[in-house]
């Protein structure tokens, strides 16, 4: 293991959060079966994965709940559905701010078995380690959509065919306002692909570093659209274990869209799988304790602190000082956050589960009822009445300019090596 600097708190910023917006900088995820932290080596650390991007749910996706007063919105349990290239529900304009996508009309033969040749693929959007995302448009019409290409044979490498096929579940059987939806998937002997809706305002994570960091008021708006939709998912029994801004997309209306479900996971009580990103790690995953919902509003907490800052609370060079200085908890606040807004994110970061904020009698609730949100209108927030504080510019459908530039050349490393073995992994795309 690579040394590390001596733990400290301080409030002085690391040059690479503070720098102008560069995909060189989203920053690492990891992943590893159950164990300790300190048996975990660098092979253990997973690299970035392809960029999400958001879409529309085909069918009978479980309903975003109305809110009321006294309680957190209230959704249908998850069910498993099978969304193969399924019509998307809506024929609205492809402008609508990722709620009704361009409709998809079935295949030859009434069916809606596309393949990657109905597709011409226009620009990449993001790469990862085994994948990339591009802008596609249907072959025959003026639609545009997000195509995610994931590659089999590193799937398999690296381990995370239980995850895709996760993500794939579960965005197959949700539907709410702040999250991506899922239009369809299909499979070659190569790839698998996810289709979704191509979302014009790219990541908040860009606008973030753009800015240098975000107000109270633009910090609460974002919170407000995001702790519903953790809401959301936790009465599902959801955890989503990635919470960042790489994973927060803004629709064409400036609005919330969470997307990456790659760590997503159906969880009726804990669970012991390490995955995550360092810097929004809570310390129960850090401790193989055994984690549940709690930990996705930990990283609510982790994620205010960067807005507001414009880098996370706890950093270092290393991973292993990262969770040094997760466990010691000394946070060291800016001058310029408020009060308010510093109650609620020690709320939130309280390294005693049963006592921090979302994770009580009123779970979600008490989040909502804290100051900091004093005078939201919640009902408002959910039917996305109140103006985004940025809306993202674009002159056409495949408008890329939110999006970074990347090389068009697909690494091939690895595409010799036979995929026949494993292919049975893969029957459910």
């Amino acid at each position: 293991m690579a040394a590390h600097s001596p733990v400290q708190s301080t409030a002085t910023p690391p040059a690479s959060t503070v720098s102008n917006s560069s995909h060189s900088q989203h920053r690492h995820k990891l992943t590893a079966s159950t164990g300790s932290l300190a048996s975990l080596s660098s092979a253990h650390t997973a690299p970035e994965r392809p960029a999400s991007i958001t879409g529309a749910s085909a069918l009978n996706p479980v309903p975003a709940p109305a809110l009321s007063s006294t309680g957190p919105p209230v959704a249908s349990p998850v069910v498993s559905i099978d969304v193969n290239c399924a019509a998307a529900v809506s024929s609205q304009s492809p402008y609508s701010g990722g709620i009704s996508p361009p409709i998809l009309s079935p295949t030859n033969g009434g069916r809606f078995g596309y393949k990657v040749s109905d597709f011409q693929l226009v620009k990449t959007l993001g790469t990862g380690t085994f994948g990339r995302v591009y802008l596609c448009q249907l072959k025959g019409s003026s639609k545009h959509y997000a195509m995610k290409m994931l590659r089999k044979i590193e799937v398999v490498r690296l381990k995370q065919v239980e995850h895709i096929i996760s993500e794939k579940t579960i965005l197959s059987a949700i539907r709410f306002p702040f999250i991506v939806n899922l239009l369809c998937t299909f499979q070659d002997q190569q790839n698998v692909y996810m289709l979704e809706e191509y979302v014009v305002g790219g990541e908040l994570f860009s606008h973030l570093r753009r800015a240098g960091r975000f107000s109270n008021d633009m910090t609460k708006f974002y919170a407000s659209q995001i702790t519903l939709a953790l809401d959301y998912l936790h009465s599902t029994d959801i955890i989503y274990r990635d919470l960042k801004p790489e994973n927060l997309l803004l629709d064409i209306n400036g609005n919330i869209k969470l997307t990456d479900f790659g760590f997503a996971k159906v969880v009726h009580d804990r669970t012991w799988t390490l995955c995550g990103t360092p810097e929004y790690l809570a310390p129960e995953i850090i401790q193989s304790k055994g984690h549940g919902k709690a930990v996705d509003w930990w990283a609510l907490g982790i994620l205010v602190f960067e807005m507001l800052a414009g880098y996370p609370p706890f950093f270092d060079d290393n991973p292993f000082g990262i969770y040094e200085k997760i466990l010691q908890g000394r946070i060291a606040f800016p001058s310029h956050i408020d009060l308010d807004a510093r109650e609620f994110i020690k709320r939130l970061l309280t390294p005693d589960r049963s006592r921090r904020l979302g994770n009580l009698k009123d779970g979600a609730q008490d989040v909502r009822a804290h100051k900091w949100f004093q005078g939201v209108d919640w009902q408002a927030i959910l039917d996305r009445r109140i103006g985004a504080p940025i809306v993202p510019v674009y002159s056409h459908p495949a408008d890329t300019r939110n999006f970074e530039s990347y090389s068009e050349t697909v690494d091939e490393t690895n595409s010799s090596i036979p995929l026949e073995p494993f292919q049975h992994l893969f029957k459910d795309f």
